[in-house]
């Protein structure tokens, strides 16, 4: 596809007009464009702290916007941090009163997050606001986060709770709770990966996702729970299972994979988490390039479900969820067969589901559904 077939700019503005009848993210409560205008001016004034610590200890090394940012420690040690939380699929485990998954969630959001710079992380730290300190979901919440931890071979040497009656709420009376957390990891300042040695043919490689993972919840929630009216007990024949038991299966920890990658000393030219954004989140790496997907495998059924019911356009789709790829690796194409060799070895699904080109803009081309992303945004063309 030739740049000259990408919708006009000017046309951004209708990115999220979709069929009247469907449903959008804005729709179900997340304005993804108004969150960019006010973010920017938010990254605006943070940024600026950066000057506060000069060349040495603590000097920032990349900017914000990848998956995680690193501090300098010595010439030959960087700290890679990160943080982030589950979002509303907390609200499923107060459905389900089901506490003891979410944990390996918040874990997954921030170590997969510092894999994308090439760290490695050693330790998590989580964050839990609490409507009353209830003893069986404090249990289980431990029981989450040390799984999560297990999974990705980290500590968690400290952490918060707060009782905040006042604001937190949730869906079950006494339980309303949010749990966030930060991940931090080692990493040598030299060896920082952004994707700023992408090149011409070079080959992205999707590694399965176990569905939803913790992105598009509010999404998923306004079409199951709101227009459908079924409950998180109700059997989906399509998904073998409860909706409850499909919604609350764990985000996928790929930090054992990912470090077996990287001690192999492959030409691993970025690593990229699939959350919020899908796909697009290839376009944050540090290089001008054209990304061509070409071959997607079949999803997850989940996300047919939620396209059909809630009929919902494959821009809005691709935008909002990660549509079966919960990592991407982009790799010399010398080096495909070892990596792939890897992930078999870890029990992950894996293909080459697209390459790299040289571009004047940073673009992705979702081949199969004639979808063409730029920033956070995808068009039908």
């Amino acid at each position: 596809m030739d740049n000259k077939n990408r919708p006009a700019r000017e046309n951004s503005q209708n990115h999220h007009q979709t069929n009247p009848s469907s449903l959008s993210y804005q729709e179900a409560g997340v304005d993804i464009s108004k969150e960019e205008k006010s973010l920017a001016k938010f990254i605006k004034h943070v940024t600026k702290s950066f000057q506060f610590i000069g060349q040495g200890p603590g000097q920032v090394l990349s900017s914000i916007g990848y998956f995680a940012n690193i501090v300098r420690i010595s010439d030959s040690l960087g700290l890679a941090v990160s943080a982030d939380g589950v979002g509303t699929k907390v609200l499923i485990a107060q459905m389900m009163n089901k506490y003891d998954t979410v944990g390996i969630d918040c874990v997954a959001m921030n170590v997969n997050d510092l894999i994308c710079v090439g760290a490695k992380p050693i330790c998590f730290l989580d964050y839990i606001a609490l409507q009353d300190p209830a003893e069986d979901l404090l249990d289980q919440l431990g029981q989450g986060l040390l799984e999560g931890a297990r999974q990705a071979g980290v500590t968690i040497p400290g952490g918060e709770t707060a009782q905040v009656r006042d604001l937190i709420q949730g869906v079950r009376p006494g339980y309303g709770f949010d749990l966030a957390g930060m991940g931090i990891g080692l990493i040598d300042p030299g060896r920082i990966i952004e994707g700023q040695n992408l090149t011409s043919g070079d080959l992205i490689i999707g590694l399965a996702s176990s569905g939803l993972h913790s992105n598009g919840y509010s999404l998923a929630r306004k079409v199951f729970f709101t227009q459908e009216a079924l409950g998180v007990d109700s059997y989906i024949p399509e998904l073998g299972k409860t909706l409850g038991d499909e919604l609350l299966t764990p985000t996928i920890i790929y930090v054992p994979l990912v470090n077996e990658l990287l001690a192999q000393n492959l030409r691993i030219k970025a690593l990229i988490n699939i959350t919020g954004d899908g796909l697009l989140n290839l376009l944050r790496v540090r290089a001008q390039v054209k990304f061509t997907i070409s071959s997607l495998p079949e999803p997850p059924p989940v996300f047919s479900l939620i396209q059909r019911l809630g009929r919902i356009s494959d821009n809005e789709m691709f935008r909002v969820f990660n549509m079966g790829i919960g990592f991407c690796v982009l790799v010399h194409p010398d080096d495909q067969d070892t990596v792939k060799d890897i992930c078999h070895r870890f029990g992950i699904a894996c293909s080459v589901i697209g390459h790299v080109e040289e571009s004047p803009e940073k673009v992705l081309d979702v081949v199969s559904k004639k979808l063409w992303g730029v920033g956070r945004f995808f068009y039908k063309v």
